[in-house]
């Protein structure tokens, strides 16, 4: 999905070694795609914590997003897996089909935490024969972000549906000062399938039909492929990605753009690293998060619906099992909260709390701030209402497949990324909308 993954990632800093744990007897290693500075300097506190108290040194690896379905298999075939994979739901039953993650001890750590401390959808996606593939630990639903100072100059309704998006993406369309809308188009990037995927969901399309088979090439698809390529058009040329849309969303030149709630807090101005639109008036701070305004759920004209991202802690196949448990326990129980803390605005719990304090992480998530070089309660800049639409839809985010026992070929989707290709060469003109939701059709079905 998206998420916030700079450009520059400082690998040494992973690889700094815990020489203050030489008491460690054990030692297991725990890839993840958090890699920002901020995070990685986090998690290794919450595993020198995990250390000191269990004696198991964690060492600490990041992986770009973009990049970890390919490592995985590299270290599959080579027998090198980590013990703990932190990852999107889009891997995790074709991980559990392939043998890769290992879904007995995943099972065995949910029973130990309680589980009905977890929420019930969380756990449903990730169902097995054995039990659950992977043991749910965060998640974040996807928001269309808008300016709303533009927006009211032009006397636009919020851009809830289809027909809103489109008009007001045309009309606020001032290249090269606005784009009207930035829409993924980048064919090698996880991101593009995000967005795209939340406005077919949000026209009724899914990923197989009433018989349970693959059935993309649909009107509903074909009418999706022809509202993207419109939209799409009130864009930057060039193939698009999060970083762009990002970008130019910080510096005032896109109105509308589909993001994780991650960006929340670069959007405030809470992090000297990411510049926004400067301040108007002399010290008035926020000025970007004041005009900004939220859409969670997009209503198409067939339907409605919100692109969820669930994330899991996988035990694989190549671990020290026993001792990976423990730091899946220890990250959901004792250090919980300050997991969630790496980013309180893209990390809701999903595990609300402990069987004797059954909200206990719910609440403490709540008291949590966001930012880097300031830290605020996201309801300072925001407001309570942007907090009741993000943490709002935990239990109701769509996806494709999923609910369908598909997992595993939506793993092999994302992995493959043929939606995003396919798609790209339709936004290039080289094939219609009909022939591109066929051949979406022909090459997913041929990935099962």
């Amino acid at each position: 999905m998206m998420r916030r993954i700079f450009t520059i990632i400082i690998i040494s800093f992973v690889l700094i070694p815990f020489t203050h744990l030489a008491y460690a007897k054990d030692q297991i290693t725990f890839w993840t795609t958090e890699v920002e500075k901020d995070r990685l300097k986090i998690q290794q506190g919450i595993a020198s914590e995990f250390a000191q108290k269990t004696g198991i040194e964690v060492r600490i690896i990041p992986v770009q997003e973009n990049l970890l379905a390919e490592k995985v298999t590299a270290a599959f075939a080579a027998k090198s897996l980590p013990d703990v994979l932190f990852h999107p739901v889009d891997f995790t039953i074709g991980w559990a089909e392939a043998g890769i993650l290992d879904a007995k001890s995943a099972t065995e750590a949910v029973e130990a935490l309680g589980k009905g401390t977890f929420g019930a959808g969380a756990l449903n996606l990730v169902k097995v024969s054995k039990g659950y593939a992977a043991v749910p630990i965060d998640g974040w639903g996807q928001i269309l972000l808008y300016r709303k100072d533009l927006f009211k100059e032009k006397g636009l309704p919020v851009p809830d549906t289809w027909d809103r998006i489109l008009k007001a993406a045309e009309l606020l369309y001032n290249p090269p000062l606005v784009w009207g809308f930035e829409a993924a188009t980048d064919p090698g990037q996880t991101y593009t399938q995000q967005v795209f995927e939340h406005f077919a969901l949000s026209n009724g399309v899914k990923l197989t039909g009433a018989s349970g088979n693959v059935e993309l090439n649909t009107p509903e698809m074909i009418e999706t492929l022809k509202f993207y390529k419109n939209l799409a058009r009130f864009s930057p040329p060039g193939n698009l990605y999060w970083l762009h849309t990002r970008m130019d969303y910080l510096s005032g030149r896109a109105a509308m753009i589909v993001w994780s709630p991650f960006i929340l807090d670069e959007l405030s101005g809470l992090r000297q690293d990411q510049p926004v639109i400067p301040d108007i008036k002399k010290g008035q701070k926020g000025l970007l998060a004041k005009n900004t305004g939220f859409v969670s759920v997009i209503k198409g004209p067939k339907g409605a619906a919100q692109y969820g991202q669930l994330s899991y802690l996988g035990i694989t196949i190549d671990a020290n099992r026993a001792l990976a448990k423990k730091w899946v326990e220890y990250l959901l129980n004792d250090g919980y909260i300050r997991w969630l803390s790496l980013a309180p605005e893209g990390k809701l719990p999903v595990r609300k709390g402990t069987t004797n304090a059954p909200s206990r992480f719910i609440e403490g998530w709540k008291d949590l701030e966001f930012g880097v070089t300031t830290r605020a309660k996201i309801s300072e800049y925001y407001g309570m209402d942007a907090v009741k639409t993000i943490v709002s839809g935990v239990e109701g985010f769509d996806r494709w497949g999923f609910a369908e026992g598909k997992g595993a070929l939506v793993s092999k989707i994302y992995g493959t990324k043929v939606i995003s290709k396919i798609l790209k060469r339709f936004l290039d003109g080289e094939i219609s909308a009909e022939q591109a939701a066929k051949l979406m059709d022909e090459r997913v079905k041929a990935l099962q």
